[in-house]
């Protein structure tokens, strides 16, 4: 991101920008590979953690019942190490929603 794109970005903006580049500054250069391949897969399944790249301050989500997903903006459990995961899951902590049915 260049200087002048930096500067119209609003306080909380620039905190997601960095917040997010603190998510991926935890993988290695093998789970970014693999973190750029899956954005072309189609939806996290029923069950799956992932942090929301776009809100990773949200902490660790799991998918649930009819919640849909893309890969687009996330980063799947699955996409990197139970090390490095369990740095994210540290860091940013986890927010699992309740489930009533089980």
């Amino acid at each position: 991101m260049d200087r002048a794109d930096w500067s119209l970005m609003n306080g909380e903006a620039k905190r997601e920008y960095e917040t997010r580049g603190e998510v991926l500054n935890l993988l290695s250069d093998a789970e970014v590979a693999r973190v750029s391949t899956a954005e072309g897969e189609a939806r996290l399944r029923d069950g799956d953690e992932y942090i929301d790249l776009a809100a990773p301050l949200n902490g660790v989500r799991r998918v649930h019942e009819a919640m849909q997903q893309t890969m687009g903006r996330v980063l799947p459990r699955s996409a990197v190490s139970a090390e490095t995961w369990a740095k994210i899951a540290a860091r940013f902590g986890t927010r699992f929603a309740p489930n009533p049915g089980k």
